[in-house]
């Protein structure tokens, strides 16, 4: 559906964007990540043509016709008009036929149309945001781009949004998600890229990039330094060992169950005070990466 190849954005002697390949397929729920700076909506408004690159190129679906919508930062609608006038607007410009059809379906896939006769101003800040995605999604669109579409949302919004996109992707369209909110990105992408100071430090599918191995963290009354020699002997139940301060992390290696390392505690005299049986989270991955010592050059 996108194909990205050697963009480059520069701001005087500031590189916004370097290099930036990607390729990302129809039906994907493709997700970008990066700290503030990191080029997330830089690559965004190339891709939508708001801003020029300063080299490199991108195709939309192998130049064949296809339609898009978009939320970038702030929803911007007229506050004194109504959500059903708001959208008829969007609808027009997009040169949308049937156009109450869609708007109707529009607002109800939103949860918003009940409050299809308010007026802008008087909704909340997770309808308003809700009400911006329903804009983006009008006329069933082949894709769809959405920069932060959770920001500033209570839980109950951040439901709702996550159920909105996955009915839409349900549908064979792409959508393409700038975010922060990784639990939501795990949650709803099937793949993912994440950015640093303007590069692509790793892209893939979410599932191949996170380790599904079991992590224990582990703590005891005894010496933890013992503790730890007596796990580093039995390595073959073991793929990672690590030990900070008081408490010792481990990663099994795949097929080992934690009752396996709870048998060798009690085996060899250990009272155990912590016990802790966790996944490898989307965060975990990104955290590694962002904080390592993966530096890009910024000055041009």
């Amino acid at each position: 559906m996108l194909k990205i190849n050697n963009l480059v954005k520069n701001y005087g002697r500031i590189c916004a964007l370097n290099s930036v390949s990607l390729q990302i397929n129809a039906g994907e729920v493709f997700g970008i990540l990066g700290p503030n700076g990191s080029g997330k909506t830089t690559l965004l408004s190339i891709i939508l043509d708001v801003i020029k690159p300063t080299s490199g190129s991108y195709t939309w679906n192998n130049g064949k016709k296809f339609s898009r919508g978009a939320l970038i930062e702030q929803p911007n609608f007229y506050p004194f008009m109504t959500l059903y006038q708001n959208l008829k607007i969007s609808a027009m410009i997009k040169g949308i036929d049937n156009i109450d059809n869609e708007i109707f379906k529009a607002l109800k896939n939103a949860d918003l149309y009940e409050f299809r006769y308010a007026h802008f101003s008087q909704l909340s800040l997770g309808m308003k945001q809700r009400l911006a995605i329903a804009s983006a999604m009008l006329g069933n669109p082949d894709v769809v781009i959405l920069d932060e579409p959770t920001n500033g949302l209570d839980p109950s919004g951040i439901v709702l949004v996550r159920n909105i996109i996955k009915n839409y992707v349900n549908d064979g369209k792409t959508i393409i998600i700038a975010s922060h909110m990784l639990s939501e990105v795990e949650k709803i992408c099937t793949d993912i890229a994440i950015m640093k100071n303007g590069n692509i430090i790793t892209n893939g599918k979410i599932k191949d990039l996170l380790d599904t191995s079991t992590i224990l963290k582990i703590s005891v009354n005894q010496d933890i330094t013992l503790l730890y020699n007596i796990l580093n002997d039995n390595r073959q139940l073991i793929k990672k060992l690590d030990i900070f301060g008081n408490e010792i992390t481990m990663r099994l290696d795949q097929g080992i169950e934690p009752s396996q390392i709870s048998q060798l505690l009690f085996n060899n005299g250990f009272t155990v005070n912590k016990f802790e049986v966790t996944k490898q989270t989307l965060e975990d991955v990104f955290l590694n990466l962002v904080n390592s010592n993966h530096e890009s050059q910024q000055i041009v």
